[in-house]
């Protein structure tokens, strides 16, 4: 996104968008007064200036790219403008449709009567339509506004597993899941310790299913002793995620690229936290054994990177009786493990966030991301084969959460 070309397109589809929002805001405002009219039209501009200034300014300020403040709040902002316009575009089109049918009606009959093809000598755009639009648009702007407020509001899942091959002394087993911890992104400490916490409260295993850095390994550096304080019985496990090889930056060199990743895995050490890559450890209690599998980041979507090798992690667990996977991407279920791997009891994933806006109940869940995740959120079965992804524990580009709550998850396996 660091292209230059690339901004100016972006910052010209804000400006034609700008202008299509502002023939609907001209409508709803047509019966206030001229000062009224003055103020509104003056604001709308100069925040449509500064979103577009901000923009074309964002490739050529060194600061704006490293500020966490633009990045966690200010380039949000201008996504949930950009949203909110866009939403609001949408019903805007549908009122010039119909415009466009009555005028083309209009041509074709031009003796048909007004009651018909509507009233007077033009095609009024319709009040109603661009109040529904601004109207919505606002709502979701306001929406993601709030949801800033949700960041650190970690909600703890708690699950049941049930499977015929668990060893005896692994039955009651506890799991603790988070995924996706995004350190680069944190600005409250407290909080976030606040989290841990709840963590420990579990007195539990601790999995880790990637994501810890934005892209640098140094994002850490104020959050050691806060992860470090993780403990478990048998040991906290990870492996690492998408954003953990610095590849969404522009590196200098190679080397600093491969400095940075053998860094961050120097990070999982000094944390205490046994970073499993493309690798197995076996988990023993008395006689009886389960396998703990680990393997790097293995997207199938988009551009992810490929780089887990289950044809390393897996052998020599053959004749182990109950495996468990932690595989960053979910989409590695369905494009490699269900299918070369009927073994693998449970795989635990993240990396969708459950794109950190969405609807959950009891009786409907949603979210964007499932346009492109199958599995993006909670639990998902396949014969004897089960997924879990988890939404998240911090956050990255949106800094809230709308609907779907940064996650704890509490597995308990019997």
């Amino acid at each position: 996104m660091r292209n230059v070309r690339t901004w100016w397109i972006i910052a010209a589809i804000m400006l034609l968008l700008d202008f299509y929002v502002f023939q609907a805001l001209k409508t709803v405002t047509q019966n206030a007064s001229e000062k009224t009219r003055l103020v509104i039209y003056t604001g709308y501009w100069l925040i449509s200036g500064a979103t577009l200034a901000l923009i074309l300014c964002f490739p050529y300020i060194q600061g704006l790219q490293t500020s966490k403040l633009f990045r966690n709040y200010i380039f949000a902002i201008l996504i949930g403008l950009f949203l909110a316009k866009l939403v609001g575009a949408a019903i805007f089109i549908v009122d010039d449709l119909r415009r466009g049918a009555f005028m083309l009606a209009r041509m074709v009959y031009p003796n048909a009567g007004a009651s018909i093809i509507g009233e007077g000598n033009g095609i009024p755009r319709s009040v109603f339509l661009s109040w529904l639009g601004l109207g919505i648009g606002g709502t979701l702007f306001g929406t993601l506004i709030v949801g800033f407020s949700n960041k650190y509001n970690y909600q703890v899942k708690r699950i049941t597993l049930k499977y015929s091959n668990l060893p005896l002394a692994f039955r009651g087993m506890k799991l603790v899941h988070i995924s996706d911890i995004h350190s680069g992104s944190f600005q409250d400490k407290a909080a976030v310790n606040h989290g841990v916490d709840m963590i420990l409260k579990e007195n539990a295993d601790i999995l880790f299913t990637g994501d810890l850095v934005n892209d640098r390994a140094d994002e850490m550096k104020d959050y050691m002793d806060v992860f470090g304080r993780l403990k478990a019985p048998l040991g906290v496990f990870s492996t690492l995620g998408n954003h953990d090889y610095g590849d969404y930056v522009a590196w200098p060199s190679a080397a600093e690229k491969t400095e940075n990743l053998n860094s961050l895995k120097q990070v999982h050490q000094h944390l205490g936290w046994r970073l499993l890559m493309n690798e197995h450890v076996v988990l023993e209690k008395g006689t009886e054994k389960i396998a703990l599998l680990g393997i790097e980041n293995w997207g199938a979507k988009g551009r992810f990177p490929k780089y887990g090798k289950m044809h390393e992690a897996f052998p020599c667990t053959e004749t182990i009786p109950f495996k468990i996977l932690l595989s960053h991407d979910p989409s590695h279920w369905d494009a490699e493990v269900k299918t070369k791997y009927p073994s693998i009891d449970l795989m635990l994933a993240g990396h969708t966030h459950g794109m950190q806006f969405g609807i959950e109940n009891p009786y409907f869940k949603w979210s964007p991301v499932q346009w492109m995740y199958r599995q993006w959120a909670g639990l998902y079965e396949d014969g004897k084969q089960k997924l879990y992804v988890n939404r998240g524990y911090g956050f990255i580009g949106y800094p809230g959460r709308v609907g779907v709550m940064p996650e704890i998850t509490v597995i308990e396996l019997v």
